[in-house]
């Protein structure tokens, strides 16, 4: 899994987005694999400002990466669950390092720092209920620095276009 960890505290990015950042943004969130010339067309401007935009968007973080939607399913992880995770007080000194862990391990979806009654979600993927169960046991369970876990089954998932 390469990119940010989202655990790292930035400041707010002070750039300005305009109309056309916006439309790019838009664009490349529907389909990241547009070429270039594509892109600029979509979104009404020349090849060579789409190419400084973009980079730009890059190199500001906005764009913080291209990636493959991989069905879960399909690739052999049907069973997607949300665990809600609840650490012992005296571990939380190591939380972010035991989620930068959890981000590693195979499964893994996504990790979330809450604040609120639980300290983290862990979005995961599996093959079955006792690859569920497994990954539930070995990874979180028998951590010492857990307090409690709740396993909440995922039915469906519905894409959102948010951007």
């Amino acid at each position: 899994m390469g990119g940010q960890s989202g655990l790292e505290r930035r400041p707010v990015a002070t750039l300005r987005l305009d109309d056309v950042d916006h439309r790019l943004l838009a664009a490349l969130a529907e389909d990241a694999r547009l070429a270039n010339n594509a892109l600029a067309r979509r979104v009404g401007i020349a090849p060579s400002t789409c190419l400084a935009r973009v980079r730009r968007l890059r190199e500001e973080g906005v764009v913080r990466g291209f990636h493959a939607d991989v069905d879960p399913a399909l690739a052999g992880r049907p069973l997607q669950a949300i665990v809600a995770v609840r650490m012992h007080g005296a571990a939380r000194s190591r939380l972010k390092a035991f989620l930068r862990e959890l981000a590693e391990l195979p499964g893994v979806m996504n990790v979330y720092l809450l604040g609120g009654a639980h300290d983290f979600f862990i979005h995961v993927a599996a093959p079955d209920s006792d690859g569920l169960n497994d990954f539930v046991i070995e990874n979180l369970s028998a951590n010492p620095g857990v307090a409690l876990t709740e396993t909440n089954l995922i039915f469906e998932h519905v894409r959102a276009s948010w951007y």
